[in-house]
């Protein structure tokens, strides 16, 4: 297996089954989860539990693209004391959501968002609202390209068992009405999902119990009604007996799909960002209420 070490989305044509992203800056000895990259291509933000200068708790980090490589890694202004996690910006690049279980929230982990400033900077995160944020705790945050709808997990909202898999569509002034992704909830922990060709297909994680049992990412295609069939995704790391989290769409080369996880090489710490294709989307229309 030929695997590429990448500096950046730029180098995205050496790329193979995978490679590590930002060695050193980005993927480091501590622990990286789920990272997006701006639509322009000129920065990544990513959630660590671990990596030390952040405000407190686990906290979201930013890098920039200079001289083609990631570079300058600086915590973001938009963290508390608690924990910021999940980040992602909107397909038009005016948003960076995340969760946070901060004071202030209804519960748990709740959803919010930043708007991104003209000079690169954040302005003061907002709660989402009691449309998508319960009692108890709700995850990754995913806009469609549009941003008429959100993506996201919770074990708020009732569902099929632990965490599950919800849809809610914006109603002009919030995400209201939160459905369960069809197909695609079971007993077991749901989350961190992302859509590929605007809901055509689904990648997200699945685990027995996202404290403790392993965690793997799987691939649903739409049979029109319901995501069918899922498998796991094809990805040598991605194992019964490891942790494979976090995907996000490179919205800057949509073709690339960036994920969490461990491979035995490349290797910068505990859990690392990594690039791979994005998989191929054969599924129709029909899935995204």
């Amino acid at each position: 297996m030929v695997v590429a070490v990448l500096a950046c989305g730029a180098m995205g044509a050496a790329l193979q089954e995978f490679g590590i992203e930002g060695m050193g800056v980005v993927s480091t000895p501590h622990s990286e989860v789920r990272a997006s990259v701006s639509p322009d291509g000129q920065r990544i933000v990513w959630g660590s539990t671990d990596r030390p200068g952040g405000a407190g708790g686990w906290d979201l980090w930013q890098a920039t693209l200079r001289d083609g490589r990631w570079q300058d890694p600086l915590p973001l202004p938009v963290n508390s004391a608690d924990n910021d996690f999940d980040p992602v910006f909107s397909a038009d690049g005016k948003w960076l959501y995340f969760f946070s279980n901060r004071d202030g929230g209804f519960g748990g982990d709740d959803l919010y968002r930043a708007p991104v400033l003209a000079d690169g900077g954040f302005g003061a995160a907002v709660n989402l609202g009691a449309g998508v944020n319960g009692k108890g705790d709700e995850w990754a945050p995913t806009p469609n390209l549009d941003g008429t709808r959100l993506l996201f997990a919770s074990d708020s909202f009732g569902g099929a068992g632990r965490h599950d898999l919800f849809v809610a569509r914006w109603n002009g002034a919030a995400f209201v009405e939160p459905a369960p992704v069809p197909g695609i909830n079971t007993a077991a922990d749901e989350f961190d999902a992302a859509w590929l060709g605007d809901g055509r297909a689904i990648v997200f994680a699945r685990s027995d119990d996202v404290e403790s049992a392993p965690i793997r990412l799987w691939l649903a295609q739409c049979d029109g009604r319901a995501y069918a069939d899922a498998q796991p995704l094809a990805l040598s790391f991605n194992a019964t007996d490891g942790a494979t989290l976090g995907p996000v769409v490179d919205l800057s080369k949509p073709g690339e799909l960036l994920v969490s996880g461990s491979a035995k090489a490349p290797k910068a710490g505990k859990m690392d960002i990594y690039r791979m294709r994005a998989p191929a989307v054969t599924g129709h229309a029909g899935c995204v209420p």
